[in-house]
């Protein structure tokens, strides 16, 4: 037997395979024997044909079929006895038979990679410094005073914008006359949305339940043109709507019985309760902000590592992505998914998400960073104080389940952070992008 592997990529090998006749004869006439098992033909039973008149009628043919599978169980032989370690279906890419002469085949098959990861630490990353404002923190008390309050059904929209309506609306022309084939849409508005246009707030009041108001809609789009030029388009439209309902939001005190109500008597009085909010925020950002550092050191390393992952792995991970996103299609009432789109938008991800998954294992390898049985013990002695659980029962379920695994991933991001350094930067020196990210 003469064996040789080629090395196509770093997750990609192929195997030539040679062997003499006399090798491989006993394993073809025992292929062929199974074969001759499933044939039928006149004048015999089923599989009692003999070898010679199957020869005769097919000639070579059960042999060449034959030749295949004893291709696919010499290769299996093979990855075991030389450690070839295949992920995924190989692949039979050629194959050379003929009886009596020595038989060929090569294969493809792939690998899990052996990286040399290198340029992970003394990287430097930007990110926002987001401090929280007063006007946050208001936005958030307003919330709660919102959260908290009553709607009553009233006749008249007021001056402010504390109220609801329901509306019938439909497009009309200039001279109020209905578009023809138009059905009238029936909305309810929180004339609160700061998302809602102003022309609505403001010739909505002062109207009565049964009163019709106006509002333009502007759509401000871009199309090609002939020549497959962009062209902006500006379109206004005119709406006419009816007031079904009006509801007036009753907005409660900012007391103490509120304050005790939404922070279940953790505090009780106003400022205490601004503190306590602030602080929540805060913890909000810098969650975020930590989520950002992670994002870029591993896209940073990534790029400064990038390979072509094995497919194998991809396609598993996106399989998995795309089945995640079709449940929760499903759930959120949307019956129609579509998988192509899915795949071809998820398949980035897919490759970026096992990329991180070898890379990170390289450097943990490299850096000798494991979780031992200690490190689990002070995880559950810490939760243990916070759950009231017996420190035992979380170490046990800590031990049968994938804490370990996360433990590591945090020790590992716990290293790339203090090997790097993490320069934050204010706002409006970043990219809104960055921004947007920890908001």
């Amino acid at each position: 037997m003469e064996f040789k592997i080629n090395d196509l990529s770093l997750t990609e090998k192929e195997v030539e395979v040679t062997f003499a006749y006399d090798e491989v004869k006993t394993n073809i006439e025992s292929e062929v024997k199974k074969q001759a098992k499933n044939i039928q033909i006149p004048g015999f039973r089923k599989g009692k044909v003999p070898v010679a008149m199957l020869k005769k009628l097919y000639g070579d043919s059960l042999e060449y079929e034959a030749s295949e599978k004893v291709a696919n169980h010499q290769f299996w032989e093979l990855a075991e006895s030389k450690h070839l370690h295949p992920i995924g279906q190989p692949h039979l890419t050629d194959i050379k038979f003929k009886p009596g002469e020595d038989f060929f085949f090569k294969v493809k098959y792939e690998v899990m990679p052996k990286l040399d990861v290198k340029d992970y630490t003394g990287l430097e990353i930007e990110v926002p410094e987001i401090e929280v404002r007063d006007e946050d923190v208001q936005s958030e008390i307003d919330y709660i005073i919102k959260a908290n309050s009553v709607n009553e059904d009233v006749n008249e929209v007021g001056q402010d914008n504390n109220y609801i309506i329901d509306i019938e609306v439909v497009r009309v022309g200039e001279k109020g006359e209905v578009y023809p084939d138009t059905k009238p849409e029936k909305l309810q508005i929180d004339l609160t949305n700061e998302r809602v246009q102003a022309d609505i707030i403001d010739n909505a009041k002062g109207k009565k339940v049964g009163e019709s108001f106006t509002f333009n809609f502007t759509d401000n789009r871009t199309e090609k043109d002939e020549e497959g030029k962009d062209k902006e388009i500006s379109e206004t439209y005119i709406y006419s709507a009816k007031i079904n309902g009006v509801k007036k939001i009753v907005v409660p005190e900012l007391n103490e019985e509120l304050i005790k109500k939404a922070t279940k008597d953790k505090v009780s009085n106003e400022h205490d309760l601004r503190a306590e909010v602030r602080k929540d925020i805060q913890n909000y950002v810098d969650q975020k902000t930590d989520d950002l550092i992670n994002d870029k050191l591993i896209s940073l390393i990534i790029k400064n590592n990038d390979f072509t992952p094995p497919t194998t792995l991809v396609t598993n991970i996106l399989e998995d992505l795309i089945k995640r996103e079709e449940e929760a299609s499903k759930k959120q009432g949307y019956p129609k998914f579509d998988k192509k789109e899915a795949a071809n938008r998820l398949k980035s991800t897919a490759e970026m998400d096992v990329k991180w998954y070898l890379i990170k294992d390289a450097i943990q390898k490299k850096e000798n960073l494991i979780v031992n049985e200690e490190d689990l013990k002070q995880l559950a002695e810490q939760d243990a104080e916070k759950t009231g659980i017996p420190v035992d029962k979380l170490l046990n379920y800590y031990k049968s389940s994938n804490y370990g695994e996360r433990l590591l991933d945090k020790k590992l991001l716990d290293f790339l952070k203090e090997k790097n350094k993490i320069q934050k930067t204010a706002p409006e020196k970043l990219s809104q992008n960055d921004v947007k990210e920890t908001k």
